[in-house]
């Protein structure tokens, strides 16, 4: 499982950015205000090819989340990168299966319906989108109601194609405590503000880089990028990353939003299954390091549906499989 380190930096000026305005009264329906970006219209039909929750497109095409980057130059670091990655060492690793307490679990929403709660951010409140959210309050947690984890509650808004984040979650009635929140519209490609962090610690959206069961499984493909975690990573982030969690001084060490993609020579012509599905899409889109936490360990939705020794192939895809892409200088 991945965990948040507790230093998390705050952000700088950029916090008077967070300024909220107009918000619905709390458990009170209403559309998504009060965030750091504008409210975009809602997101149309997804295309063919296109990753989709719901019946909204998760961001649009041209989204780094849906970028093919299978054939983008390797990066002249990579072969550092990897070795501070323990790829020599590594495998690939589902951080998630059929366990309902493995994996990050989200649920959709119907916001023109369901009630807007307060949410009181407790751990980095400049650095948070303002509530009122559409949260219920049997929203599941990551680990379960009873965990002392990461405690990732994601919520999705399918009438309005919003999505709401919340990491370290409690339900306190009429709403929810958390360490930070974030809200992302599924219509815009706009960033969180540099340095600001999310309820991922890279300052990225979460449910963007699931591999879900219905995706996968059920509709046998993959449109996008996935989320994964190291155990070191630097002071810097390359976006759409906007946030870093240092662990490590060493300028080898990945930053946060560095990009893999499997090598293109790697041979996946013997796996079945769900796992074909996500090593085709490691080709084409790769995985985006998302926070600090075990090396490869590769995040997919919650769901008791996953067949557990269909992932545990992904177990013998060793990490030196893998190259690092460039896909932008890193910010620090």
């Amino acid at each position: 499982m991945v965990s948040r380190l507790a230093f998390l930096p705050m952000c700088f000026l950029l916090c008077a950015l967070a300024a909220c305005t107009g918000a619905p009264t709390a458990g009170a329906p209403g559309p998504p205000s009060g965030s750091h970006t504008p409210s975009p219209g809602p997101t149309p039909t997804p295309v063919a090819g296109a990753a989709s929750i719901g019946g909204c497109q998760v961001f649009p095409s041209d989204n780094p989340w849906n970028e093919d980057v299978s054939a983008l130059p390797v990066d002249p670091n990579s072969a550092n990168y990897l070795a501070q990655m323990n790829a020599g060492t590594k495998f690939l690793h589902p951080d998630f299966g059929s366990n309902p307490t493995y994996g990050i679990p989200y649920v959709t929403v119907h916001g023109n319906t369901q009630p807007f709660v307060p949410i009181n951010f407790t751990l980095y409140p400049a650095e948070s989108d303002p509530g009122p959210y559409p949260i219920p309050p049997n929203a599941p947690v990551e680990g379960g109601s009873g965990s002392t984890g990461d405690r990732h509650v994601l919520v999705v808004d399918i009438d309005n194609c919003v999505d709401y984040e919340m990491y370290y979650a409690f339900f306190v009635g009429p709403g929810w405590n958390a360490g930070s929140g974030a809200v992302w519209h599924f219509n815009s490609n706009n960033l969180r503000p540099y340095y600001w962090t999310s309820a991922d610690a890279a300052g990225l959206p979460i449910v963007a880089g699931l591999a879900r069961y219905d995706e996968t499984v059920q509709s046998g493909a993959i449109y996008h990028a996935l989320r994964f975690t190291v155990a070191n990573t630097q002071a810097g982030f390359i976006l759409p990353a906007t946030h870093y969690a240092a662990t490590c001084g060493n300028p080898n060490c990945p930053p946060m939003g560095l990009r893999v993609r499997l090598k293109a020579s790697y041979d996946i012509s013997s796996f079945h299954g769900a796992s074909l599905v996500i090593l085709t899409a490691l080709k084409k889109y790769g995985m985006m390091i998302a926070d600090n936490g075990s090396d490869w360990f590769i995040s997919g939705s919650t769901d008791t549906r996953w067949d557990d020794t269909d992932l545990d192939q992904l177990k013998t895809v060793p990490a030196s499989a893998f190259e690092v892409v460039q896909t932008g200088s890193i910010i620090h």
